[in-house]
């Protein structure tokens, strides 16, 4: 029997591997059908991301506008230069392109050096080197003119970028914060809605090569960037520049160490209208130092670029930058002896505003003596005057007929155990007394404000639930925002958080308050003809720092019988004249309110005694006929005065709308090439106001009063003149003596 061809092993091997071929086949096309169902996009944008490239069309940043419409932050159009490493080396004669090119850009862009091209050049395994990341248009079409001249446009590209821009330089800098080189927010607004003001970004896909260069296919795709949204704010650029002013003065007047802040709120909807800390920084320049931060970095001693210099410099950026309204806390002092007496009308603790209460200097509490700011102490006196006083002993009395629980319990109602909730990042939180430890010592120091700190916006926030009726609100800076083609996409609805007293207890509040600035209470340099301002002061020290390190402060909302706004100025660390709220504060709240409550419409109602006080404001008289000034200047309450022979007026002393103080008030009208009579000013300094007052006026002189309101009627002495002694001025012209606020211990 003949042996078989192949043998049975043979077969069973070749079965085997055939098996497994068939297995491997199957397996390969199971894979490829995945890799082509399955997996068919994830490896198709592997093949494009090779043999495309991706360019970013960057979305437009969103504007920031003004209650009014004002621009406040934008755009504008600047230049971005960039290099093409990888072609640039592939040239025919590389090197000498590559100095071509470093020639001629160091040549055209000031500060730019050869070497650093070079560099960017020198990375040959990159596409595309980003050399001058902006620069202005002049700049731009120098580039672009030598790039078409040597023919680089391979090599060499112009890119007109955004970049962020704010119209008013300094103004609500820290509020608005600012963004950084690649266009992200950083500090305040910019940083808070950094998403719907950054919109998304499109993009532009071409076909390229592994070099660089386009492949000659029509392949392209292009996805449309989607622009971020406008924000249309509560801020009011005309307060927020009175709120600077303000501030301004307020921190020259008193050398704040430690700078100053203050907020302007709109109390029935919780809106802010304006927010500043001083010193501010520019916002088109952010990494530059402010004057002040400069000098002190200067007086340091540190030599330019070394790391002691750096690390200092870095330090008082953050600083500068830092929003002090929001992010830190201060021990409020007397301010907060309003919601003390708050709580307390409102539990029934008192019932009759002329209750009796007696202040010898001092009470003991616990096993402490704890003394009233004023020395021998305020005597007799009614509930309200403790108010308005500022009675430390009476705040202490009344919080104890409270309890602590209920006390405590009225400071979370007023929104103090916890952030206001604003629109706006880093918001600091106070530091209070925990609950369970919260003795009888602690409610009496607590009472007049001490030994706890709250925020700045949380201070404003519970005494702006006074002000409005009791509600205490959330406090917010966007009212809305709206997309690219005007659309709403948001809109704020006011937000109650509670309800912390009634109506009757804030109208009781308001009526105290203002009948303290009115009269003679401690909050007296808030006071403004016209308008009825409810308002207190406050001064504490620094706990745990230098003792002689105060805090002075003033909270205030006007008209006192129908609240509009609320303002609060805090000047941290006062090292010049008076320490107290009363002066380095209070008088800069008045200046806040007198300028911008007309400009919201809100008509002035003056008492009689306020309306012999006014001043007058000169008319514009010039073009005027001898007979219509006479007339007209009679009427208003001015004295006058004709100089030259001409028919018509064609120049005055006072300038018009200068404001003089209404007795004596004289304006010398020059006629045709008339030429008005000139005096030698006295030295006024240490005068009495009355004094003064009559020699200005014997030498026909106008007066304008920068001071206490009462300054002349308290016949104090001047501190300062306008003009110094030995000028020579024309007849008519305002002097404006100076005299000091009266210092209100709190």
């Amino acid at each position: 029997m003949p042996k078989p061809l192949v043998s049975r092993r043979t077969l069973k091997r070749s079965s085997v591997i055939a098996l497994g071929l068939v297995l491997i086949f199957l397996f390969l096309a199971l894979r490829i059908f995945a890799i082509q169902v399955f997996d068919f996009a994830r490896y198709q944008k592997k093949v494009i991301d090779q043999l495309t490239t991706e360019s970013p069309v960057r979305a437009k940043r969103g504007e920031i506008l003004d209650a009014a419409g004002r621009v406040l932050a934008t755009n504008q159009t600047v230049y971005r230069v960039s290099v093409f490493p990888n072609v640039i080396a592939r040239a025919d004669d590389s090197e000498k392109t590559a100095a071509l090119i470093a020639e001629g850009l160091s040549s055209i862009v000031q500060g730019l050096k050869k070497e650093t091209v070079l560099d960017h050049i020198s990375h040959t395994a990159e596409l595309e080197r980003t050399v001058v990341r902006e620069t202005n248009t002049e700049t731009a079409n120098a580039i672009l003119g030598f790039i078409g001249e040597h023919d680089l446009h391979e090599m060499l590209t112009v890119e007109a970028v955004t970049t962020r821009y704010y119209p008013y330089g300094s103004l609500a800098s820290h509020l608005l914060g600012f963004t950084g080189s690649d266009g992200q927010g950083l500090y305040g607004l910019e940083l808070q809605y950094d998403s719907a003001l950054s919109g998304e970004n499109g993009s532009y896909i071409t076909a390229r090569d592994s070099t660089g260069n386009a492949l000659p296919t029509p392949y392209e795709a292009y996805v449309p960037a989607s622009d971020g949204y406008t924000l249309h704010t509560t801020i009011d650029a005309y307060v927020q520049s009175v709120l600077e002013e303000q501030l301004e003065r307020a921190m020259i007047e008193s050398k704040a160490a430690n700078r100053v802040c203050g907020i302007v709120m709109d109390v029935n909807t919780g809106a802010i209208l304006a927010m500043a800390t001083g010193p501010s920084f520019d916002l088109n320049a952010p990494f530059e130092l402010n004057n002040a931060c400069a000098a002190e970095l200067a007086a340091l001693g540190y030599t330019e670029g070394s790391d002691a210099y750096k690390a200092a410099k870095s330090e008082l950026l953050l600083e500068t930058w830092s929003n002090k309204a929001v992010t830190e806390i201060y021990m409020p002092g007397s301010t907060f002896k309003t919601l003390t007496c708050s709580m307390v009308l409102e539990e029934k603790a008192v019932t009759n505003l002329n209750e009796g209460f007696f202040c010898s200097g001092c009470m003991a509490v616990a096993d402490r003596l704890i003394h009233c700011h004023k020395v021998g102490g305020h005597g007799s006196l009614t509930f309200t005057e403790g108010l308005q006083n500022s009675c430390n002993p009476v705040m202490m009395t009344i919080a104890a007929r409270l309890g602590c629980e209920c006390f405590y319990d009225y400071v979370r109602k007023f929104g103090l155990l916890e952030k206001t909730g604003i629109d706006l990042p880093g918001e600091g939180n106070s530091i209070f007394h925990a609950a369970s430890n919260f003795t009888a010592l602690d409610l009496a120091t607590a009472s007049f404000g001490q030994n706890f700190k709250v925020s700045i916006l949380q201070m404003i926030t519970a005494v702006s639930a006074v002000a409005n009726g009791g509600e205490l609100l959330t406090p917010y800076v966007v009212e809305r925002m709206s997309d690219a083609d005007g659309n709403v996409v948001y809109s704020h609805e006011k937000s109650v958080r509670r309800r912390v007293i009634s109506k009757e207890t804030a109208k009781t509040i308001s009526e105290i308050l203002a009948g303290g600035v009115a009269g003679d209470g401690g909050a007296k340099n808030a006071y403004v003809a016209g308008y009825r301002v409810a308002a207190k002061t406050g001064t504490s020290e620094k706990i745990g720092d230098d003792r002689s390190a105060r805090i002075g402060s003033c909270v205030a909302y006007a008209p006192a019988d129908n609240p509009e706004v609320a303002v609060i100025i805090v000047v941290d660390e006062p090292t010049d004249g008076s320490r107290y709220g009363s002066v380095v504060a209070a008088p800069f709240v008045a200046g806040v309110i007198k300028n911008i409550l007309p400009y919201m419409g809100v008509e002035t109602v003056y008492t009689e005694e306020e309306e012999k006080n006014l001043t007058l404001t000169v008319p514009n008289c010039i073009g005027w006929s001898r007979e219509e000034a006479a007339a007209i200047l009679g009427q208003s309450g001015f004295q006058y005065s004709f100089v030259g022979d001409g028919d018509i007026v064609t120049a005055q002393t006072p300038e018009a709308f200068s404001n003089v103080e209404r007795v004596g008030a004289t304006v010398v009208l020059t006629m045709g090439e008339g030429r008005a009579g000139s005096v030698i000013l006295p030295e006024l300094v240490g005068m009495t106001a009355s004094m003064a007052n009559r020699v200005l006026i014997d030498l026909g002189l106008n007066v304008a009063i920068e001071g206490a309101a009462d300054s002349l009627k308290a016949n104090k002495t001047v501190i300062g003149q306008s003009i110094p002694s030995g000028s020579e001025v024309a007849k008519g012209t305002v002097i404006t003596l100076h005299f000091s606020y009266d210092e209100m211990i709190e």
